[in-house]
C-alpha cells in the first residue's frame, strides 16, 4: 500500500494577494480558480508535482464563528501554511524578497542540517523554503 499526498489547504484572505506570492514570487502554476456562494478558492502547484495547494478563504464552507477563529489565527500568524523545497535557495531568497514579501529568516544552516529562510505571506502564513 502506498500513500501519497494529494492536496493540502491553505487559508487566505485575500485570493489575489495569495496569488501575487504564491504564483508570482514562488513560481507555482495556477490549476483551479473557483468562485462560489460569494467565496473564491485557487488551486496551485508546483510544474511537474501532482501535489495541489488550495488557497482558501477562511469563511468559505465554514460558520461564521468557525471562520471567524480561523482568520484571527491567520491574521495573527500563528499557522505554518508550508515547507517548499529549491534547488537555489539564494535566487529563491531573493526573488521573494523582491516580491515585497515579509522576511523572518535570511538563508542560513540551521543545526539539524537544513538551510533555509522563512518568509510570511500576505495573510501571515509561516512558509519556508529549504535547500534541496
Amino acid at each position: 500500500m502506498t500513500v501519497t499526498v494529494s492536496t493540502m489547504f491553505i487559508p487566505v484572505h485575500d485570493p489575489d494577494e495569495a496569488l501575487v506570492f504564491y504564483r508570482d514570487a514562488l513560481g507555482l502554476e495556477v490549476r483551479n480558480d473557483v468562485a462560489s456562494g460569494g467565496f473564491r478558492w485557487v488551486t496551485v502547484g508546483a510544474p511537474g508535482q501532482d501535489v495541489e495547494i488550495v488557497l482558501s478563504q477562511p469563511h468559505g464552507g465554514r460558520s461564521e464563528a468557525e471562520g471567524d477563529a480561523l482568520l484571527a489565527l491567520v491574521t495573527q500568524g500563528t499557522l505554518q501554511a508550508a515547507i517548499f523545497r529549491t534547488d537555489d535557495l539564494d535566487t529563491t531568497f531573493e526573488k521573494v524578497r523582491a516580491s515585497g514579501a515579509e522576511v523572518l529568516q535570511e538563508p542560513v544552516s540551521q543545526p539539524w542540517g537544513a538551510r533555509d529562510c522563512a518568509f510570511r505571506d500576505p495573510s501571515g502564513n509561516l512558509v519556508r523554503i529549504a535547500q534541496a
